[in-house]
């Protein structure tokens, strides 16, 4: 998460909604609407992926949409998921805690109903867009004994008419954990048994808390969260996986009980320690997928947040504005499903960079990639292939083979840090005799995603005569 959300989270809280009927007129767009039944969960058929309550598949094309832009409000809200939905996106993550949307503002433990109305028509808009809504529920990080003062919530102390004498006291003392039950029953009293929400995530980043056994609570509120959501998923999140230390509470969220889906976050920062996160946005976005597969490869695996930051979080990536093509985007949707999560990345600069720089159609050139395709039932294998100059992602299905093939040569380092425009790689097959013995008898298609053209593919056993291509293409294999 980069810190400079401060200034977007500091000024949401003069943001006014807008009157819950103007939201009508919304009809006429022609929007899929969220269904009464169509709730989300894990398949039965394959537990590494999603699907509706009718078995149809669920793959979740969206991103981070925490709050609403300075000055629009909830009609600027609406026009990102209009666009997001006009793209085929189906799913946003937004901040409970934002000060937009924080119904416990004024007193700890009281939770005001009128500002719960922002709430309400959010998810009247996200239904109406056929948008589901991963409810983060908490995105503190002290009692105002830290710099950071967008991250701040002093009410909770007793001092301030709160249950907690610190932030230990938040996580591990009763009372303060009976409070946060409570403020979970408000919320299941209100929101309980709608299939708009994707799930349940307890907290943003926890381990950015400083103090207290927050895994320990984490452990006892998961339960919790079930018991009172049992149609909805439930989840919990920790911060950018860019360092070694954080590996083990990884490993240990990742593999822990009632913790529905196994998610990372992870971004191009050039001040994280580990090497990966200086490097191609593919590979560090594959790589954060791998790193939860290994602790648990029967969950769901999402990369729930992404970009591109200044050293350390200390901004959104400068060389954002060079972006035009939206090539971390793709590379952050892309990435992670052909490395075998539950659905494509997640970015977090929704407003600074998808939105200001137009790249809605990425949305759905990955919904384009995938459309038709029901992962459950094929019950993906991913593998990894280097055929220079492409790094090659396959994800072998029952019938299908999906492969998504990146230029090695093309980066954002050589294409925005340098300037250097993208090559035209011509005249390249590929060989997946690694993958199948034969292609004979398939049918052998491939996609441009900068072109959104589909063509069908020439192949000669197991080889295939790729069409000239820049960036990436996708090829998908189908008996």
């Amino acid at each position: 998460m980069a810190i400079t959300r401060r200034d977007f989270l500091s000024r949401a809280a003069t943001m006014v909604p807008i009157a819950l009927p103007a939201f009508a007129s919304l009809r006429a767009f022609g929007e899929k609407t969220v269904a009464a039944n169509d709730f989300l969960r894990v398949s039965p058929r394959d537990h590494r992926y999603f699907e509706l309550s009718d078995g149809r598949p669920y793959i979740p094309i969206g991103l981070n949409m925490i709050a609403p832009p300075r000055d629009g409000g909830l009609e600027g809200m609406a026009a990102w998921l209009k666009s997001l939905s006009t793209n085929r996106g189906n799913f946003i993550r937004i901040w409970l805690g934002n000060p937009f949307f924080d119904v416990e503002h004024a007193r700890s433990g009281q939770y005001d109903g009128e500002k719960a109305k922002r709430i309400d028509a959010l998810l009247e808009l996200a239904r109406r867009h056929g948008i589901r809504v991963k409810m983060c529920i908490e995105s503190f990080r002290h009692f105002g004994t830290r710099s950071q003062s967008w991250s701040a919530k002093p009410l909770h102390l007793i001092a301030n008419g709160g249950p907690a004498s610190d932030i230990a006291d938040f996580f591990d003392g009763q009372r303060s954990r009976d409070q946060f039950k409570g403020k979970l029953a408000w919320y299941q009293n209100r929101y309980g048994d709608d299939p708009v929400v994707f799930g349940w995530e307890l907290w943003n980043e926890i381990n950015a808390v400083a103090g207290g056994d927050y895994m320990a609570w984490t452990e006892v509120m998961l339960p919790e969260l079930h018991r009172l959501f049992p149609r909805n998923l439930a989840m919990q999140s920790l911060g950018s996986f860019d360092t070694d230390r954080v590996r083990a509470q990884y490993k240990r969220l990742s593999t822990m009980a009632g913790n529905d889906v196994a998610q990372v976050h992870r971004y191009l920062d050039l001040g994280a320690q580990l090497d990966v996160c200086r490097g191609p946005t593919d590979v560090l976005a594959a790589e954060a997928v791998r790193e939860l597969r290994a602790f648990r490869p029967d969950r769901p695996i999402l990369l729930a947040e992404s970009g591109a930051v200044e050293p350390r979080h200390t901004g959104p990536f400068k060389l954002y504005e060079k972006d035009k093509a939206g090539i971390i985007l793709h590379d952050v949707l892309f990435a992670p499903f052909f490395a075998g999560a539950a659905g494509p990345g997640h970015i977090w600069h929704w407003d600074f960079y998808v939105s200001r720089m137009d790249l809605w159609r990425q949305f759905g050139r990955f919904a384009e990639a995938v459309e038709g395709i029901d992962p459950p039932a094929e019950s993906f294998e991913p593998l990894f292939l280097e055929q220079p100059p492409l790094r090659v992602y396959v994800l072998k299905g029952k019938t299908t083979v999906l492969v998504w093939c990146r230029d090695s040569r093309n980066s954002w380092q050589t294409e925005l840090a340098e300037g250097r425009a993208p090559e035209t790689i011509r005249g390249l097959s590929l060989d997946l005799g690694g993958v199948l013995a034969s292609l004979e008898g398939m049918r052998v298609r491939t996609f441009d995603p900068w072109e959104n053209r589909w063509s069908d593919a020439k192949a000669d056993k197991a080889r295939v005569a790729l069409p000239d291509l820049t960036r990436s293409i996708v090829i998908r294999i189908q008996r």
